[in-house]
This record gives C-alpha cells, structure tokens and sequence, in this order.
C-alpha cells in the first residue's frame, strides 16, 4: 500500500484536540483520502445554540424542531470546517455527517466498517464535547473498531511532534499472534517507517516466544525493556527512540491480554504522549 492509497476515517467535533489529531496524523501519512466524520446526538448543537434557542422560542415542541434543525446544520458547518483543516494539511477529505441517539463511539466505529477505511483518527480529547475524556467515545472507538485507531493526544511536545515525519514506529511485542498482526498493520500503513519492536517481560514467557529464550531478542531485532510496568516501559521505549507513534495490538498472551479496554492499553494510552495506534486482534491486512 502506497501512503497516498490509504483511506481515513477522522473523527471531528470542532474541538482543538480533533484538529490537532488531524495536523498529526496528515503529517504520518501525507496525501492520504480522509473522511471527516462529525456524529451528532442529543442534546443536538451547542449548548450556545440551545441556550439562544430555548430563550427565543416558547412552546416545547417548536424548540425541539428547531434545536433539531439547527443542531444538523451546526453538525455540517463543524465537519466542513474539519475538511478545510484535513485539505490544509494535504489530505483529499470530504464531509461525513450522521445522526444517532447515543453511542458515538460506536456508531463512528461502525461507519469505519461500512465504508471501509484502513484507519480511524481521533483525539484523546474532545470527542462529543468538551466533557469527553478518554474513557468514553475514544474508549469505544477503540474497543469497536474494525481497523486500527490512531488516538492522538493533546498537547504535544516539541520533540514530540518534530518526531512525526520521520521517527520510527515502536510495537510492544511478546510472540503472539496478536503481536504479528500488529507488525503487519503497522508495515502496511507505514511501509517507509522503521520498526522498532519492544519486548516487556511480564509474568510467564508466551508459549510462542522463540525458544532460543530472552537472551537472543536482540539478535532477532527485538528490544527487552526490563524493571517497569508494561504502558511505562513501552511508553519510555517510544520516548527514548524518538518514535513518531506507539503500536500495541488490541488482543494477546501475557503483555497484551487485557488490551482491549483493559489496564494496559488504557495506561499506554495515557502515559506515552505520542500517538497511539490500537490494532483490534481480528483486524486482517485484506481489510
């Protein structure tokens, strides 16, 4: 796959965290074609519009048709604000705009599968308003997912982002198939990065580690980080390589089982302060 073939689903709310996800991941994968997805669900627009809107009509009804009206075309005006930003910083995007009643996490990670993109971008930040924190839509983004999910954080360090266009990618690894697929992922989407993989001994050894045993990684071209919980050590291998981003995948033995909204993912997420690429264990490179 050639970095201009790969198709994004970025998940924008007019918030500064969506649009610097936005900066971040156009400079990881330049010219590529965006979607930019904005969900609207109750309570519809801008808790300004509906101030404004509950003071000027007077009957209930007419102020649910026309927080409805307005709220749909807040909803167009933010994603088409988004398709400036996505073309800004090169991207071919165009504007993708849904209703739902709940669950934008869900639903935006349902519209990855229903039109097939390689890769969902969203903040760390932001999402469904300024109250959302991780632990909410990007939580589900990442748990629902049908392909990888980029989770940009904010704010990033200068060395952070000068890392970005040529940084390498560094995958937490332990042997398993879980870990393969993530290897795969990363080289299909980033085929001129450098890879880096990190090993972080955590309990037994996975039955599909090499035989020759930890002390012949390095031979094989795997780092051992030793001493640290498994997010910090991953974390402090990304920070001492200079990655652009963080690879783990969404499901495996040992170092990766409970990725999936479980305690090590949820902690790389918030210790490694560079993008994060989250690789759901059923994902295929036929994707």
């Amino acid at each position: 796959m050639q970095v201009n073939d790969v198709k994004v689903l970025a998940c924008y709310d007019g918030s500064v965290s969506a649009g610097v996800a936005i900066e971040v991941a156009a400079r990881l994968l330049p010219r590529a074609h965006a979607q930019v997805a904005y969900v609207w669900a109750p309570p519809y627009g801008s808790e300004g519009l509906r101030r404004r809107l509950w003071h000027s009509i007077g009957g209930v009804n007419e102020f649910v048709d026309a927080i409805e009206r307005e709220g749909e075309a807040e909803a167009h005006r933010l994603a088409a604000m988004g398709v400036v930003l996505a073309g800004a910083h090169g991207w071919d995007a165009a504007p993708l705009v849904q209703r739902t009643f709940g669950g934008e996490g869900v639903h935006l990670a349902q519209l990855a599968g229903e039109t097939g993109v390689d890769l969902i971008v969203a903040g760390s930040r932001g999402l469904g308003g300024a109250k959302a924190v991780l632990g909410s839509v990007s939580d589900m983004i990442v748990h629902y997912a049908p392909c990888p999910v980029l989770i940009v954080p904010y704010p990033l360090l200068q060395a952070e982002h000068a890392a970005l266009d040529s940084g390498p990618v560094v995958v937490g690894w332990d042997g398993s198939a879980g870990a393969e697929v993530t290897h795969r992922a990363v080289a299909r989407l980033f085929p001129k990065r450098s890879v880096k993989p990190v090993f972080v001994p955590h309990g037994d050894v996975p039955a599909e580690h090499p035989a020759e045993g930890l002390t012949e990684l390095p031979r094989l071209g795997v780092s051992v980080e030793h001493g640290r919980a498994v997010a910090a050590a991953l974390a402090g291998a990304a920070r001492d390589r200079h990655a652009a981003l963080l690879a783990v995948g969404s499901l495996g033995h040992s170092t990766l089982r409970e990725i999936v909204l479980g305690s090590v993912t949820l902690a790389t997420l918030h210790h490694a302060f560079r993008p994060i690429l989250v690789v759901p264990h059923r994902y295929t490179t036929d994707h």
